[in-house]
C-alpha cells in the first residue's frame, strides 16, 4: 500500500486546524485557540487526512511526482464550516412579512396573524417532493459555496404527518445527493398548526404518534419551547417520549422568553440548547455542569431588529462550550452565509474572531455530535476544508457581508473552485 497522500495541500498562510477538542468542545481559554500553523500543510488520502505541519516539514515527504499539489498561495486554510441549526427544506419565502416588521409589526403579532411559520407550512404542504427537493438543493449550493461543508436540516414546516414525512424524505434524499453533509433533525414540534389552535394538547398527541413513524429519517428531535410555541410540560412530553425511541434531543428555547424551558433541557441531557437570547446568569451557571452545547444564533435577532442577543463573551468566561449557526429558514434568519453570522457573532456577542471561528467549526461539530469526523483539521479526521481568499482570519468578520471562500474540499475533494461548483459528473 502506497503511503503517499492523493492529495497535498501546501503554502497555508495560516493553517487553522481548531484541533484538540474532538472529544470535548473548546471551552474559556480553549476558544481563543484556534491552533494555527503558519505556513502549514495538509496530506489527504482516500479522503482523510494522514499527516499535518509545516510546508517546510512535510513538502520533503509529500511534494513530489504522483502526488496533486493544491498551493494555498499563503491565503487561510480552515476546516469546512459546519451549520448545526438550520431549517432549509421549505417552500416559498416571507418577504412580505419583512416590509411588515420594518413599519412597526413584530414577529409574535405576525404569528398570531396566521403569518410567521404558518404562512411558510401553507407554502411548504403544497409542494410536491420533487418540488421541494429542487428549491432546497438551491439553498445547499448557495451554503456549500459559501463553506459549508455539513448542515443540520430540520423538518417542522409540514405540522401533519403527511407534510412532515414529506419534508423528512427531502432531506433524506439531499443526504444521499448532495454534497454537504446533511444530519437530520425532527421538528414537528415547531409550533401549533392552524387546525388544532383551540386544542394545542391534542397536537401533542399527535406528535407523540408520529414519533416512531419518523425515527428512521431522523437522528434528533427538536421542540420549539417558547412563546409562540409550546410551554414546558408540552414540551417534556414530545422530548421525553422521543428519548424513549432513542432520538438525541435538542431544544429551541429562550429567543422570545424564558419560559423555563432550560431546566427541562438540563434534566432531559439535550445535546443542544439553540437561540438562547434571554438566558439569565442563573441558567448560565446551571448548563455549565450540563455539557449541554449552548448554539447562539445572532442572525435572527439582527434580522428581526432587536437589541436582545446572547451575552455570548459572559457565556464563553462563565465557561459554556458555544457554538454558533446561521438558523437559515425563511422568517426569522434567510441568510446562507455562516461568515456573516461569525461577524455577528463578533459585534453582537462580543465574540473575538478565534473565538467564533472554533463556534462555527469544531464546537458545531459537537453539536450535531460528529466531532469526531469533522470540525477539525486533524489526523484521521474526513478531509473538509476551505480555503479562504484573505491573508488573515481576522478578515473573516472584518470584510463582512461577503464570500471569502474561494475552493472547498469535501472528503479530499476539489467541489468548489474559484468560486464555482465543480461539475462531478
Amino acid at each position: 500500500m502506497s503511503l503517499l497522500p492523493d492529495l497535498f495541500i501546501q503554502n497555508c498562510g495560516q493553517l487553522l486546524t481548531a484541533a484538540g477538542a474532538s472529544q470535548m468542545p473548546k471551552t474559556l481559554q480553549g476558544m481563543n485557540d484556534i491552533g494555527i500553523i503558519l505556513d502549514g500543510a495538509v496530506a489527504i488520502k482516500d479522503g482523510n487526512i494522514i499527516d499535518v505541519g509545516t510546508t517546510r516539514q512535510l513538502g520533503k515527504k509529500y511534494n513530489r511526482k504522483g502526488v496533486h499539489i493544491i498551493d494555498a498561495l499563503g491565503k487561510v486554510v480552515l476546516p469546512g464550516f459546519v451549520d448545526c441549526h438550520t431549517h432549509a427544506v421549505f417552500g416559498g419565502d416571507r418577504a412580505g412579512e419583512f416590509v411588515q416588521r420594518i413599519q412597526g409589526e413584530n414577529y409574535v403579532e405576525i404569528l398570531k396573524k396566521g403569518g410567521g411559520i404558518l404562512s411558510t407550512v401553507k407554502k411548504t404542504r403544497k409542494l410536491t417532493l420533487e418540488k421541494l427537493v429542487e428549491v432546497s438543493k438551491k439553498h445547499l449550493d448557495t451554503m456549500l459555496l459559501q463553506g459549508t461543508t455539513t448542515a443540520e436540516i430540520k423538518s417542522g414546516y409540514g405540522l401533519n404527518k403527511k407534510d412532515e414525512l414529506k419534508i423528512l424524505k427531502a432531506i433524506q434524499y439531499l443526504q444521499k445527493t448532495h454534497q454537504i453533509n446533511i444530519i437530520s433533525t425532527f421538528l414537528g414540534g415547531h409550533t401549533v398548526p392552524a387546525e388544532y389552535k383551540s386544542n394545542p394538547n391534542a397536537y401533542v398527541d399527535l406528535i407523540c404518534n408520529m414519533l416512531q413513524e419518523v425515527k428512521p429519517y431522523a437522528t434528533f428531535c427538536d421542540v420549539f419551547c417558547d412563546e409562540g410555541g409550546f410551554d414546558v410540560q408540552q414540551s417534556e412530553r414530545m422530548l421525553s417520549a422521543a428519548k424513549k425511541l432513542g432520538f438525541r434531543l435538542k431544544i429551541h428555547v429562550n429567543e422570545f422568553k424564558d419560559i423555563g424551558g432550560l431546566p427541562l433541557a438540563i434534566r432531559l441531557c439535550v445535546t443542544s440548547a439553540d437561540h438562547l437570547d434571554n438566558i439569565r446568569h442563573r441558567d448560565i451557571l446551571k448548563l455549565k455542569e450540563s455539557g449541554i452545547i449552548c448554539v447562539l444564533l445572532p442572525g435572527v435577532p439582527f434580522f428581526l431588529m432587536k437589541d436582545n442577543y446572547a451575552p455570548g463573551r459572559k457565556m464563553i468566561e462563565d465557561g459554556l462550550p458555544i457554538a454558533l449557526a446561521t438558523d437559515f429558514n425563511p422568517g426569522t434568519c434567510p441568510c446562507e452565509n455562516i461568515q456573516m453570522i461569525v461577524t455577528l457573532a463578533c459585534l453582537k456577542l462580543g465574540m473575538t474572531p478565534a473565538q467564533a471561528i472554533n463556534a462555527v467549526t469544531i464546537n458545531a461539530a459537537h453539536a450535531v455530535g460528529m466531532a469526531d469526523r469533522i470540525g477539525s483539521i486533524e489526523l484521521g479526521k474526513q478531509a473538509d476544508m476551505i480555503i479562504l481568499d484573505i491573508q488573515d482570519y481576522n478578515q473573516i468578520p472584518y470584510y463582512f457581508g461577503t464570500n471569502h471562500v474561494k475552493n472547498v474540499l469535501k472528503k479530499g475533494t476539489l467541489i468548489v473552485e474559484n468560486k464555482q461548483l465543480v461539475d462531478l459528473r
